[in-house]
């Protein structure tokens, strides 16, 4: 074998190892071991194929083999899976603050909008401070009442136009209809 087929054979052989999830070099640490049991993952599509067409009755049938907590790999992401509700209880009464934190869009930490938003901010004490502000200032009786008479009125316009539509013979869009109110009510509420 030449040098030039060779090199060539390397990438190759490198994607292949890496495919069936053998690598030459070993790992500064064993995330697997740490993992709960489950089937073993197809390359690319993971576990996806032992799910099925009825999904809950598939991860009945693989919690009999695997247990009330396993592993399944759902294409590249991977996935754990709780089936029973005492152990889903136990799990989340101890981590309910790691699996209270989101995952952050790039698109929302480019411009570093995740720091400032009760949205994207993990419970915390800034969370705390941003959640009673909004509570006070905007979701309080007082304000709420005093924008009633508008959210009647978008309502009643959403109402109308179902009525209208359906006097025509359309079909009507609920999605679109009901988003359209909702962002028509939110910039009114902020113009005032």
């Amino acid at each position: 074998m030449d040098y030039i087929t060779f090199l060539l054979l390397l990438p190759l052989l490198w994607a292949f190892a890496h495919v069936l999830n053998f690598s030459p070099f070993p790992q500064k640490y064993s995330a697997k071991a740490r993992l709960p049991p489950g089937p073993r993952p197809l390359p690319i599509v993971g576990n996806l194929f032992k799910l099925r067409d009825q999904p809950h009755k598939s991860l009945a049938d693989l919690s009999k083999i695997y247990g009330p907590i396993m592993f399944l790999k759902l294409g590249s992401i991977p996935t754990i899976i709780i089936s029973s509700s005492k152990t889903a209880q136990q799990v989340l009464q101890k981590n309910d603050q790691p699996l209270s934190n989101r995952v952050v869009p790039d698109a929302v930490r480019a411009l570093d909008h995740h720091q400032n938003s009760m949205v994207w901010l993990p419970a915390s004490a800034r969370w705390r401070n941003i959640r009673k502000t909004m509570i006070m200032h905007f979701f309080s009786l007082q304000r709420l009442d005093a924008t009633q008479a508008l959210r009647r009125t978008k309502v009643q316009e959403l109402l109308d136009h179902a009525h209208q539509s359906c006097s025509r013979g359309e079909a009507v869009n609920i999605g679109r209809a009901a988003f359209t109110t909702s962002l028509n009510l939110l910039s009114t509420l902020l113009q005032k």
